[in-house]
């Protein structure tokens, strides 16, 4: 019999989440793919002081912190700075979302974790309003991108080759 799916839930990042998620971020598994963790943790302190729009989110499996989520706006990185680096932005309708996530604890890995995490995180911002909505993997992490197609993301075809380190995945679901 096929384990129980764990009670998904989220809440919004504050101040004292700074030194759980700065414990994870440190973790190899995380800066396999992550930026350095110091540049990370002083990303999402602008977030939670409104400096940078995006969301962060801490996730728990029935109770448990398991692991860090946050979407961020296509819109508001579609200009000259931003895509000078990242021009495939461009291609993609301002009203997307993108959405990114890493499991915290490295126990808590390759257990349905992520791919829940996503399912219900996709739930909430669809019953939001937002339709378009992609996730960045990339494509050498293939458990993230497993998880991401077990979640409803597929390639988007026209961004295939295009991104350079980055996977674009569009949510095929509604």
């Amino acid at each position: 019999m096929p384990p129980e799916r764990p009670i998904i839930g989220f809440r919004p990042v504050g101040p004292a989440d700074l030194p759980l998620l700065d414990r994870w971020m440190r973790q190899p598994h995380w800066r396999e793919w992550w930026g350095d963790s110091d540049e990370e943790i002083r990303f999402v302190h602008d977030m939670i002081e409104g400096r940078d729009t995006t969301r962060p989110f801490v996730f728990t499996a029935d109770g448990e912190d398991v692991g860090y989520i946050q979407y961020w706006f296509i819109g508001h990185h579609q200009n000259d700075s931003w895509l000078a680096d990242n021009p495939w932005l461009g291609v993609l309708p301002p009203e997307t979302i993108g959405v990114d996530l890493s499991i915290g604890p490295a126990d808590r890995l390759s257990k349905g974790l992520g791919t829940a995490a996503l399912v219900a995180f996709v739930t909430m911002l669809r019953e939001t309003g937002f339709s378009e909505i992609i996730i960045d993997p990339d494509p050498e992490n293939l458990r993230a991108v497993r998880a991401y197609e077990k979640a409803g993301f597929r390639p988007v075809p026209e961004l295939l080759g295009r991104s350079g380190d980055s996977l674009i995945m569009r949510h095929e679901g509604c």
